[in-house]
């Protein structure tokens, strides 16, 4: 009796350690390996499948609105990236669903998104201003922002250093002085004057000429463009990018609106560049709640502008010219008449 007392022991604590080797191996609890062996001496094999296969889960996309979503991917919203697409269904087609879910339907559907984003290089990013209105980016992207079959415009874009928000924008036929000078004018209204601009070496902003290595090309600041002759004026500081990556913000934030101004202006109806700034102004709101960050202090940096002062007698082009003896001026091969007045 006591031989088999001992063999029945010995075997219990064989099977007592094989299942606590099985259930480290399992990455299960003992309690758990317990179960499935009693699971598998009843059922068999089929009983270690999840009891849960070949169901569907209770927050399953259903199928009429799988259907729904590839459908104005592929129609109405063609051409919009994963992101935005969640977003308008949200917005106007009171479908929620997680970007997540929006992208596995559509890649199912060989539907992949037209945007794509390259590897991240490597740089130090410079920290934000801590204020808003201490810098603003300002640049042009030209772009055909009504569709392949538009026309081609340039959107003049400033955004907030300090926030990414963009304060005001504009849709011009080309980048020229006067579109900037709208564009200042349209932020002084909004938001008051900033600090400093941050912009790149294009004509309007300032003088520049090649370096005699051939490299960077050298500001000459002994001449000032009308644009930085108006800044000059009203106080604002301007700052010149070396190179794109620079003015990094303003670059991802024009390629953020050519990817989703464009599907917005479409599905607005926008066909003239009179109907794509109005839309604009709508849009821009949204965008910045989308996209715009609190800065690190929230008094903001924007200077007031004085009462006395003459915005478009600033925002505007000045010339020097030299009054003749007949009271006449030279300006760009036409001859004016001064009239006669107490000041010659």
């Amino acid at each position: 009796k006591e031989q088999t007392r001992l063999c029945i022991m010995n075997g219990v604590l064989e099977r007592q350690w094989a299942v606590a080797e099985a259930a480290q191996i399992m990455g299960v609890s003992e309690r758990h390996a317990w179960r499935l062996l009693a699971s598998y001496r009843k059922d068999g094999a089929a009983a270690l499948a999840h009891g849960n296969r070949g169901r569907l889960p209770s927050n399953a996309t259903s199928t009429s609105v799988r259907a729904q979503v590839i459908a104005l991917a592929s129609e109405r919203y063609q051409g919009v990236n994963h992101t935005h697409f969640a977003e308008l269904l949200a917005e106007r087609e009171e479908i929620v669903l997680s970007r997540s879910t929006v992208r596995r339907l559509l890649a199912s559907a060989g539907l992949a998104s037209p945007r794509h984003r390259q590897p991240p290089r490597h740089r130090c990013r410079r920290e934000r201003m801590p204020q808003e209105g201490m810098l603003l980016q300002i640049d042009g992207s030209h772009h055909r922002w009504l569709g392949e079959n538009g026309p081609w415009l340039t959107l003049l874009l400033a955004v907030d250093d300090a926030t990414g928000t963009v304060p005001y924008a504009l849709f011009r036929e080309q980048e020229d002085t006067e579109g900037y000078f709208r564009l200042m004018k349209g932020i002084i209204q909004r938001r008051r004057i900033p600090l400093a601009l941050y912009s790149d070496r294009y004509f309007v902003f300032c003088h520049s000429k090649k370096s005699e290595s051939g490299g960077v090309s050298v500001i000459d600041r002994s001449k000032l463009t009308q644009f930085g002759r108006a800044v000059r004026e009203l106080g604002v500081t301007q700052i010149f990018a070396m190179s794109p990556e620079a003015k990094g913000r303003i670059e991802r934030a024009n390629g953020t609106f050519q990817d989703r101004l464009v599907s917005e202006l479409r599905l607005a109806g926008a066909k003239t560049i009179d109907e794509a700034n109005t839309f604009l102004q709508t849009f821009l709101p949204r965008f910045n709640e989308r996209f715009g960050v609190p800065a690190a202090q929230p008094e903001p940096s924007y200077r007031p502008l004085d009462q006395s002062l003459d915005i478009d007698g600033v925002l505007c082009f000045k010339e020097r010219r030299s009054v003749a003896r007949d009271n006449t001026v030279q300006y760009y091969g036409k001859t004016l008449q001064i009239f006669p007045g107490p000041d010659r």
